[in-house]
């Protein structure tokens, strides 16, 4: 089973607020809307540079 891990991030209320707006149009939550973005950058990355190896975490 994946464990989850936590995190803190620092966001100005201005970001955090524009946040809300787009994950109520997307239909997502902060969290699962951030999930999904990180998914994206990093699919993006492999695409482009190949697949990253988690095997030395």
């Amino acid at each position: 089973m994946e464990s989850e891990k936590h995190f803190g991030l620092r966001i100005d209320d201005t970001l955090l607020t524009k946040v809300h707006y787009v994950c109520a149009y997307e239909g997502r939550s902060v969290n699962a809307q951030i999930l999904f973005l990180l998914r994206q950058c990093v699919a993006d990355f492999e695409k482009e540079h190949g697949k990253i190896s988690t095997s030395d975490k």
